[in-house]
């Protein structure tokens, strides 16, 4: 009686990559672009990307505007030398300003930070939502949204619009730009904030069209909502830096 004994072959590991065939592949990956191996967009990675841009382009201006304090300071420290008669004087001028109307500007501006902070949780949550909403025959209702986006919008316009009328009343003080070192500065430092904010409205306008018009998936929507809706809170604390300044040189 003869015994039969099977034969077992051992394939090497590494002759899978001689023979051509590729190892299974787990996730990862991407080609830089933001997308995956199913070519599905990263939003997160893209969502971190937009947030660290966001960071740089606001530490610069940070910087610029601790470089217009710096040079508010030492200005306000020197004196003026008169040429007629041959001797220095101080020409740091107290600025009559419109504080109600300062003020008022002031809560609108913070009631527009708050606005668009409920605007970014909410397109937080449809973004949250959107994969289950994808589900076949899966419906989560009709969830009436209020519009935060645009009201942040009116409310920054709003804001701008009441910084024109602040500049109005300078004028009709008879501070100009060209009044003296101290009118200057509080033009420069206005203007400066009021052109930086208004590029936080474009934003909002493309956000809003990307929504309304360009129908772009949700997700892409979140990212440029959360990024202007940071750059929006840093607004509004930069314009409270702004008044604390201008109060305690005046």
């Amino acid at each position: 009686m003869s015994t039969v004994t099977p034969n077992f072959v051992v394939k090497d590991p590494r002759a899978r990559d001689a023979g051509g065939g590729a190892p299974p592949s787990f996730g990862g990956g991407g080609n830089g672009d933001g997308a995956g191996n199913n070519g599905a967009f990263n939003y997160g990675e893209r969502l971190r990307r937009a947030r660290l841009g966001l960071v740089l382009g606001l530490t610069a201006v940070f910087m610029l505007f601790v470089g217009f304090t710096s040079a508010l300071l030492v200005r306000k420290g020197l004196p003026s030398f008169d040429a007629q008669t041959n001797t220095y004087s101080r020409d740091w001028i107290t600025i009559n300003l419109p504080w109600t109307l300062l003020l008022v500007n002031t809560a609108v501006l913070l009631l527009s930070s708050l606005t668009i902070e409920f605007a970014r949780r909410g397109i937080a949550r449809q973004a949250a939502m959107a994969p289950v909403k994808s589900i076949p025959g899966v419906s989560l209702g009709d969830e009436k949204r209020f519009p935060w986006l645009g009201s942040t919008v009116i409310l920054g316009l709003g804001f701008l619009a009441e910084q024109l009328l602040v500049w109005r009343i300078l004028h009709e003080r008879h501070f100009f730009v060209n009044t003296g070192p101290s009118s200057s500065f509080a033009y420069l430092l206005f203007a400066t904030h009021a052109v930086h904010l208004a590029g936080g409205i474009i934003a909002l306008v493309y956000a809003a069209a990307a929504s309304w018009l360009l129908h772009k998936p949700v997700e892409a929507q979140r990212i440029v909502v959360d990024v202007a809706a940071w750059y929006w809170h840093f607004m509004a604390l930069l314009w409270i830096y702004i008044l604390v300044l201008v109060m305690m040189v005046r």
